[in-house]
């Protein structure tokens, strides 16, 4: 057989997909692993992709995407994220995951370096190594409430560095960077003259402090929007992670290439998949906003029995997670201890560890679950001997 390509052995595995293979072997788990909302997709959007399928209006369509679901998308990024976008700024993706990769596939070559958040999404490093670019991570300490440390950034460039990936509301910490936060990593990148790749997927999931978009500061800033890609998708906003719908903002001035990185790795997103989208852009929200509700209930829930417990955790801003402390039941070793806790409890949890090396001692847990699975779950880990004794 021939020798693949040398860079993709480098190309790390997913942790959390690990898990779940194992899960999925086993009866009767509670999985709390994979960020998977559970509740249901609203009528009107199942029914648009119904419709599409029986209209048979299943053809090609453009690179960019359906001309409605991108002035949609425009119209969106106006109302709800404050930044002005030419519709040849938005691009239609197969979801977040096609987004970020088509980002970085534009704005790093092989060799180049690019920072990006750990801990912090796994697809992120991933990407990364596909495209032979080398990941730099800046560090998300507990001690520095889980935020960027400029002065770090600042020892870690090189001349190779290109990008920098910011993530929030972020997946897996929940932290929705301040505003302040937001305007110094934009001033870090215009110094550097980085391309900055801005993960927003869990927008609309936020607990008291707003989201920010990046592309929103920098037309403030009086600097339009050009180094910063913005990235978004449909899956965890209106529960259908599987029809694979997301897109990208691009800087202006890239319309031709789009077209052509586009066609080369998609062609197009399917239409009735955009027909969806469409119907959930421009429909009735009220089901984004009862699962809204829904993820706060179950944080509420769960803060108050971890509280209880005694066991540590961070507290989100956003997105639909909890990052809780479990090093002193862990033994330097949170993956191994991830797998034996689901095999001993029927409990899957994501390791920390698979979202980088600052996640050592730490799992992530998955609010979007029904309460009694979520207590059920969180009530199996074991508490802090001091906690455990009181």
């Amino acid at each position: 057989m021939p020798r693949l390509a040398d860079h993709i052995p480098a190309v790390p595995p997913s942790g959390i997909r690990r898990l779940f293979e194992i899960a999925l072997r086993l009866d009767g788990v509670t999985l709390l692993a994979v960020g998977e909302p559970d509740v249901a997709v609203a009528p009107h959007i199942i029914e648009a992709a119904r419709a599409a399928w029986a209209a048979d209006d299943t053809g090609y369509g453009p690179n960019g995407g359906l001309m409605e679901l991108r002035r949609a998308i425009v119209a969106k990024l106006a109302r709800d994220n404050g930044f002005r976008a030419d519709v040849e700024q938005v691009w239609v993706t197969v979801g977040a995951t096609q987004a970020l990769y088509q980002a970085m596939t534009l704005t790093l070559g092989p060799d180049d370096e690019v920072l990006l958040p750990d801990p912090g999404y796994t697809t992120f490093t991933m990407n990364a190594r596909m495209i032979g670019a080398v990941p730099v991570p800046y560090t998300l300490r507990a001690e520095n409430g889980f935020l960027p440390d400029l002065d770090e950034l600042e020892r870690i460039i090189t001349d190779r560095t290109r990008a920098i990936i910011v993530n929030s509301p972020s997946n897996p910490l929940g932290i929705v960077l301040p505003r302040p936060m937001l305007e110094r990593l934009l001033d870090f990148a215009r110094r550097h003259d980085l391309w900055i790749i801005s993960d927003e997927v869990y927008e609309c999931f936020t607990y008291g402090r707003p989201h920010v978009s990046l592309a929103a500061l920098a037309q403030e800033a009086g600097h339009d929007d050009d180094r910063v890609f913005s990235v978004f998708s449909l899956s965890k906003t209106y529960a259908m992670t599987g029809v694979r719908v997301g897109y990208l903002v691009t800087p202006p001035g890239l319309t031709s290439t789009m077209v052509t990185v586009q066609e080369a790795s998609i062609s197009c997103v399917a239409t009735p998949d955009q027909r969806a989208a469409l119907a959930a852009l421009t429909g009735p929200q009220d089901a984004v906003v009862d699962a809204a509700a829904h993820y706060l209930s179950n944080l509420r829930l769960a803060t108050a029995l971890l509280d209880e417990r005694g066991l540590r955790f961070r507290e989100p801003e956003g997105a639909f997670y909890l990052w809780i402390d479990v090093s002193h039941a862990s033994d330097g070793d949170v993956a191994s201890w991830a797998e034996s806790f689901l095999l001993e409890t029927l409990v899957a949890v994501a390791p920390g560890s698979a979202f980088g090396r600052t996640g050592e001692g730490w799992i992530r847990v998955c609010l979007a679950a029904d309460p009694a699975d979520l207590e059920h779950g969180l009530r199996a880990l074991p508490a802090p001997i001091a906690a455990a004794s009181a």
